[in-house]
């Protein structure tokens, strides 16, 4: 039900995590420490929550990785142009909110995932705010990975997810061992 719930293609592209932390986490840990190399860049915007830039941070700091962001309007807004000029050839992903915690702006997320595939990026997209307020179709956006939490639906504390396109879950390394 999770999966239709987000459009997922099928059930084995969402993977049952604690929450919104966790799932960025597990990409950053078993996707991002793997695949991307000192120089390569993650691109984030000034609008992301603590969770979405705490782990970036650390692979920074661990493994070389630049962390560059996408400013943001004077509305607290993020421009598909602004992206498009701030994503470089050596940006391997671009992680960004859907909809702001602190501001309640909504990103352009099909447009910002299109800028992300057209720099031959992946796109992480955090939903933890957008999810349990609006329709999310993981397959429309084009999204490589998506992260959000049950709590922010109603639903139990300590359970999260993380959709993701098998091939990429399926290059990961584990997180946790």
């Amino acid at each position: 039900k999770a999966a239709r719930f987000i459009n997922a293609p099928k059930p084995e592209s969402l993977v049952f995590v604690r929450n919104t932390t966790e799932a960025i986490n597990l990409v950053a840990h078993g996707w991002a420490r793997k695949h991307m190399k000192p120089g390569e860049e993650v691109l984030l915007t000034e609008l992301e929550h603590h969770s979405n830039l705490v782990p970036w941070q650390l692979l920074a700091r661990d493994r070389g990785v630049r962390l560059r962001q996408v400013p943001v309007d004077a509305e607290g807004r993020i421009s598909v142009d602004v992206a498009r000029r701030t994503i470089t050839p050596k940006t391997r992903l671009f992680a960004f909110t859907a909809m702001s915690n602190a501001l309640g702006t909504l990103s352009p997320v099909k447009e910002l995932v299109e800028v992300a595939h057209q720099n031959g990026s992946l796109a992480l997209v955090d939903g933890a705010q957008w999810v349990p307020h609006l329709k999310t179709d993981v397959q429309a956006w084009g999204c490589d990975f998506l992260v959000f939490s049950g709590h922010k639906m109603l639903g139990p504390t300590g359970v999260g997810f993380l959709y993701g396109k098998p091939e990429l879950l399926e290059s990961m390394d584990p997180f946790l061992g």
